[in-house]
């Protein structure tokens, strides 16, 4: 009997479609569709806002007003102004400039100067002071952007210098003492590429905001990648469960429960993953201000998996004095959380 109707125009039996338009088939296709729209859709769209619109602008600003301030020759003399008083903590002037790039760059900039002061022939000691001041501190490429949604940028400067330089004493008196003190550096300025004039200032300008750019989409995927892993656990409700599990202990320390997922996410993947988590849970209320800016102080550092290896990359000796430097910036960290726990 000849068939009529939709199905035979395509081709299709009536109980081909049938079978074919199965409730559990059309049910996975529609969770599909959910989790690219409730999850995906929204995560990459809030971590592009944040690479493109917070993050991008103030690298653009802080890298030009460095690199013009590197133009003029100001920052020499500040190095020399500086350097005699960071001695005794067992930092040298190139540290001066490693301190300024953690703070006005990023986390990843330090490693030029760490490199220049292996090849420059910087003691074992000098080293691992410089390295752990680094790893102590707040860095600019996390911290900067924050302060768009709350956070005390100048207690927190003020905080992370105590806590560098409390790491570098550390890592020379204490957990470094038993490395070298022979040094071959003469010059302890940074080698820069002045420049004069208006044409050279713009040169300046339109090099830093390349490098800002890059360093913006560099952080990109990163970014992305985290607001999802956020979105997802807070859509489904692991947020919620992970927290009632581990209430009571972390209760019982003194830490609030729903500081576990920004504190993971950090030590983790990195300052830049945690921005993106702490974003998220600001913005949706999961997190007060008050709350961001007392945590801080153990949130806010390179000393995580990522940047202790990304740093460890700048030179031989410099990963070979990993250790002391770590255990030098533990204890800058400590004095900069319980400075923002009490002011933060």
């Amino acid at each position: 009997m000849p068939q009529d109707g939709p199905y035979l125009k395509v081709g299709v039996s009536p109980h081909a479609f049938i079978r074919l338009a199965r409730p559990s088939r059309l049910g996975h296709h529609g969770t599909t569709m959910n989790i690219l729209s409730d999850v995906i859709l929204p995560a990459g769209r809030a971590g592009i806002d944040l690479a493109l619109y917070i993050l991008l602008p103030v690298t653009i600003v802080m890298l030009s007003a460095m690199r013009l301030v590197e133009n003029w020759g100001w920052l020499d003399r500040l190095v020399d102004m500086v350097a005699p008083l960071l001695r005794p903590f067992g930092l040298s002037g190139l540290a001066v400039f490693a301190a300024l790039q953690i703070s006005c760059v990023g986390f990843a900039a330090p490693i030029a100067t760490l490199a220049m002061m292996e090849q420059r022939g910087a003691s074992d000691r000098h080293l691992a002071a410089a390295f752990a001041m680094v790893l102590a501190m707040a860095q600019a490429n996390a911290g900067l952007p924050m302060a768009a949604f709350g956070l005390h940028l100048g207690r927190t400067w003020l905080f992370s210098l105590a806590g560098g330089l409390v790491a570098a004493a550390a890592a020379t008196y204490v957990s470094g003492r038993r490395l070298s003190t022979e040094d071959h550096v003469t010059d302890q300025h940074p080698h820069h590429q002045h420049r004069s004039g208006p044409k050279g200032i713009l040169e300046v300008i339109n090099g830093a905001g390349a490098e800002a750019f890059r360093i913006s989409i560099g952080a990109l995927p990163m970014l992305v990648l985290a607001m999802v892993a956020v979105t997802a656990l807070r859509q489904y409700g692991a947020i919620a469960a992970l927290s009632r599990l581990l209430a009571p202990g972390l209760s019982g320390l003194g830490i609030d429960p729903v500081l576990l997922l920004p504190v993971v996410t950090k030590y983790l993947a990195g300052g830049t993953a945690m921005l993106a988590v702490m974003q998220t849970m600001v913005h949706h209320g999961l997190i007060s201000v008050p709350l961001m800016n007392a945590s801080i102080g153990f949130l806010l550092h390179p000393l995580d998996l990522p940047g202790v290896a990304i740093l460890a990359s700048a030179g031989k000796r410099v990963s070979g004095v990993w250790k002391p430097a770590v255990a030098g910036a533990f204890a800058g960290i400590a004095l900069r959380t319980v400075l923002h726990i009490l002011w933060g």
